[in-house]
């Protein structure tokens, strides 16, 4: 039926209906039939963007499904390829080369990354996701969204088979089988804690229902746990490492911007040298202030800098947050950051709800914090800022590493970068654009370089009256950035070890220990991915230095945020073009 439909539409954009359609209007129409068919590519996904129209589905994920997907995603870019680009308005033009930008992206990696047949993280995480999307925020009643989740407990069974089916077990990296041995027990603990409790809301039959399709599931994920740890952890033998060829076309659809890897790398080296020098600047004073009568050499070596940087942090890291009280502590900052921003008329403030969680468990072993924004379609619901708790079974010597890390003032920098006026507050922004499409197409590399963006600049506005060790930390987490796009390509092109990426980090970054060897996990899971928040950033600065200088005294922080945070979140060169009445780039560009 789908497809008779899309058929349709088709012949019309094409313009063999009767009646012809403007450029703009053909556009209009066939960004409203891709957003409407997000159900059919993943139902799973468009719950996620607020469509709530496929809730009671889970994803197909088997040869015949990934056969069908291929075949819409061409026909939309046929569609697209049969109107005038030229002739539509700036802001359809941004909007058709993100579409194209997305389809093109979408083959890609279902016929050359191919990431369904090697990667069984992409089944937890779609799995975990189908339940907790229903009843994480309350966007319709309790009983129907319990409803929906039974429905998707009963197709566990069919998902995980057909995941078992999908993936090549010698193309599964060691790597990404033991995480998702670590992690597939999450969708048991969703259950348990998000859906068990609140089954009264059901009638007794509805709960037999439901109580029959979480034991179904229950016993489908125990069998897939046995199948991870018993049949693909002894076989998987793939390299995470994804080589040059793959990981540049990979970077240049996960960035869309004209920087390559190359550029990228030689500006993180040169940002690596300057960032620590500065960070060497600010330690003196931290270090001065603690030792008054000490001299410094003129020209210090690179091991003098390091030690008087490492004696600074150590002032940092006598200021740790209590192991269980990490949330409490964000939610206190939150609120401060908040303050400061009304209070400096630094960005408009939404208010639009966010809460401070702690991380599901089918989510950990990634990333220690992240923002969880509502869907595009959601309007009015809760972003998450989910913060992972400490493992229970980590020994003192890893708590205290994690603890010196995430100091009180990292996570004054952590909230800012993911609370306000970071994610929360950029993506609250940025869904009002009228666009439901960019929405959707949002890039990665303008939302991570916001956030890092967010927090230099607080810093730079006088956030903590200029604390030179909040300084300190505030650099330390920049040059966290740095690293990130350095060992990036360092590591899926040019096959950097464990070991030059964990002294890069510790000594080069100053990282903890433990906060340098999930970043190693992280790198090996992901790849393109932590390049993102080094680049976002740099081009956020550029854009502002050629805004600053175009709009003179006319210049403000308020007019400048509102301004760039009105267009949604699309990559960085089209917002530059929209600010600053440059053409609108063009794919390949």
């Amino acid at each position: 039926m789908k497809r008779l439909i899309f058929a349709m539409t088709f012949l019309l954009l094409a313009g063999t209906a009767i009646a012809a359609t403007t450029a703009d209007e053909a556009f209009e129409n066939l960004a409203s039939e891709y957003i409407s068919d997000l159900t059919n590519f993943s139902p799973v996904h468009a719950t996620l963007i607020g469509d709530h129209a496929a809730d009671g589905q889970l994803d197909q994920v088997d040869d015949g499904a990934r056969k069908e997907t291929r075949a819409l995603l061409s026909d939309y870019k046929k569609a697209l390829g049969g109107i005038d680009l030229k002739q539509l308005s700036r802001a359809n033009q941004v909007d058709a080369e993100l579409l194209l930008h997305e389809i093109e992206s979408s083959l890609w990696a279902l016929d050359e990354l191919q990431e369904w047949a090697w990667n069984p993280l992409y089944y937890v995480n779609l799995a975990g996701s189908a339940i907790y999307s229903l009843v994480a925020r309350d966007f319709a009643p309790i009983e129907t969204r319990l409803l929906n989740a039974t429905s998707r407990l009963e197709q566990i069974p069919r998902f995980l088979a057909q995941a078992r089916t999908s993936l090549e077990p010698p193309r599964v990296p060691k790597i990404h089988a033991e995480t998702a041995v670590q992690q597939n027990p999450g969708l048991v603990s969703i259950v348990e804690s998000m859906i068990v409790p609140a089954m009264s809301a059901l009638s007794p039959e509805q709960q037999q229902r439901l109580n029959a399709a979480i034991e179904a599931a229950r016993n489908a994920v125990a069998e897939h746990q046995t199948w991870l740890e018993e049949d693909l952890l002894p076989r998987a033998n793939g390299d995470f490492r994804i080589g040059a060829e793959l990981y540049d076309v990979k970077l240049a659809f996960a960035l869309n911007s004209p920087l390559n890897r190359k550029e990228i790398t030689a500006r993180a080296e040169n940002e690596y040298e300057a960032v620590r020098n500065e960070m060497y600047d600010v330690a003196r004073k931290v270090y001065v202030a603690k030792h008054p009568y000490t001299s410094f050499p003129d020209n210090p070596d690179e091991a003098y800098k390091q030690a008087i940087i490492r004696a600074a942090l150590e002032e940092a890291y006598k200021k740790l947050p209590p192991r269980d009280g990490i949330v409490d502590v964000a939610k206190q900052y939150l609120q401060q950051a908040t303050d400061f921003v009304i209070e400096h008329d630094i960005v408009t403030m939404p208010e639009d709800p966010v809460e401070i969680i702690i991380m599901p468990e089918f989510q950990r072993g990634v990333t220690v914090a992240y923002l969880d924004p509502p869907g595009p379609l959601d309007k009015g619901q809760s972003a998450f800022y989910a913060v992972a708790p400490l493992p229970t079974d980590w020994t003192e010597e890893q708590v205290e590493s994690f603890l010196r890390e995430y100091n009180m003032l990292s996570i004054q920098d952590l909230t800012i970068h993911e609370g306000v006026p970071g994610h929360y507050l950029q993506l609250a922004l940025s869904n009002r654009y009228p666009s439901t499409l960019r929405s959707v197409l949002w890039s990665g590399p303008f939302v991570e370089g916001w956030g890092v963006y967010a927090e230099q600049m607080m810093i730079a506005e006088g956030y903590m009256n200029h604390d030179p060790l909040m300084k300190l930390i505030n650099l330390k987490w920049y040059l966290r950035a740095v690293t990130n796009a350095i060992i990036d390509s360092a590591i899926h092109v040019d096959g950097m070890t464990r070991d030059a990426a964990m002294k890069l980090m510790v000594e080069g970054g100053f990282q903890e220990e433990s906060e340098a060897a999930g970043k190693w996990v992280r790198a090996q899971l992901t790849s393109a991915q932590l390049s993102t928040y080094f680049v976002g950033y740099q081009e956020h600065l550029e854009m502002r230095a050629a805004v600053e200088k175009l709009w003179g005294d006319e210049f403000t922080l308020r007019r400048y945020h509102d301004q760039v945070l009105s267009y949604g979140s699309p990559p960085m060169r089209f917002v530059r073009a929209l600010m600053l009445d440059e053409d609108i780039p063009r794919r390949g560009e």
